[in-house]
């Protein structure tokens, strides 16, 4: 818990405390009564801390709604009380009604301007918002996605369509990987900087720098699962730990490593493939070489064709751990162009 916030929530019990007990000095009936005046501002202030905590991730969107459609519902209220309907009758009945309309009329409006998408074009019809205020599906991006690489090379190929979220402190953990004295970190922390520039020269993606500190280095795993509750996002990571984590809170995860895998061609026997070999196999005759993915394609009679591109029929697919073993004949050398 933020320790700011703590000390406001005590500060505010505190307070409700103070006032009950002040209302004993203004008020002769509870003179007599400071304990229970005090015991009503201890709840009445726990209560309102509780619905705090209640409300944690609450958007502005939200409470904007919330507010729009209570002032819509009491205006209808209003209106209907108001209304020769309810000119004559009984006092105390035109009373019950005009309570019952006020509760219902403002309920009905909370709920529907909560389930509106801001279509408040239709509210006011000659206003036209900036389109960065547009309803979009929004990914909150990791450091780890950003150092991966993967993601610029799907943006560009406009596949990704919804708005990307940089979190500041996802900005400030790339430039502390980039400024590690390790050459291997400080390689990862540059390359996720060239990344996040390469996301920025993309025009039709949406990029949006979030600002949002860190208090202390733990917090980060669960700012960014916070972050994405609060707005409603998908996390997008290659960190696996963190990807299980997000998912156990209901963040929904962009898998690159899924994603890769989905687009993957299937092999089938009998298929010609194109292959640069580069070593030389196990058994007698045998050269190895390796596909874009990764799997490992093992050329029958080509170890004399070794630093060369050569085409070869499949004649068996095994999986493996680095994703597929490629069995194959040799058909011939690739003449170069």
């Amino acid at each position: 818990m933020n320790k700011t916030l703590l000390a406001i929530r005590i500060f505010f019990i505190a307070l409700c405390v103070t006032g009950s007990w002040l209302v004993c000095y203004t008020v002769e009936e509870w003179d007599q009564r400071r304990g229970l005046a005090i015991g009503i501002g201890l709840m009445i202030g726990t209560l309102v801390v509780l619905v705090d905590l209640m409300l944690k991730g609450f958007s502005l969107r939200g409470l904007t709604a919330v507010t729009f459609g209570l002032g819509v519902g009491a205006l209808i209220a209003w209106l209907i009380s108001n209304s020769p309907l309810l000119n004559k009758g009984d006092p105390q009945t035109i009373y019950l009604v005009q309570m019952a309309l006020f509760v219902i009329c403002t309920y009905l409006g909370t709920v529907i301007a909560l389930r509106g998408k801001d279509d408040f074009n239709l509210v006011i019809p000659y206003v036209r918002f900036v389109p960065h205020e547009v309803d979009v599906p929004l990914v909150v991006v990791d450091a780890s996605a950003l150092i991966d690489g993967r993601i610029a090379k799907v943006c560009e190929t406009q596949f990704l369509s919804a708005a990307l979220i940089i979190p500041t402190f996802v900005l400030q953990e790339l430039q502390s990987i980039a400024d590690s004295a390790e050459s291997s970190k400080q390689a990862r922390g540059r390359r996720g900087l060239q990344v996040l520039n390469d996301l920025r020269a993309i025009k039709h993606i949406d990029i949006r720098i979030h600002s949002s500190d860190l208090t202390r280095r733990q917090d980060y795993e669960a700012k960014l699962i916070f972050l994405a509750q609060s707005l409603r996002a998908k996390l997008m990571t290659t960190d696996i730990n963190l990807a299980k984590m997000a998912q156990f809170q209901g963040v929904s995860w962009l898998n690159l490593h899924a994603l890769e895998s989905a687009v993957r061609p299937e092999l089938v026997i009998g298929e010609s493939i194109a292959i640069d070999l580069v070593k030389v196999g196990k058994e007698e005759g045998q050269a190895l070489g390796y596909l874009p993915d990764g799997s490992m394609v093992v050329v029958n009679n080509a170890r004399s064709l070794i630093g060369k591109r050569v085409t070869a029929e499949i004649i068996g697919v095994l999986p493996s751990g680095g994703g597929k073993l490629i069995f194959a004949n040799l058909l011939g050398e690739v003449e170069p162009s």
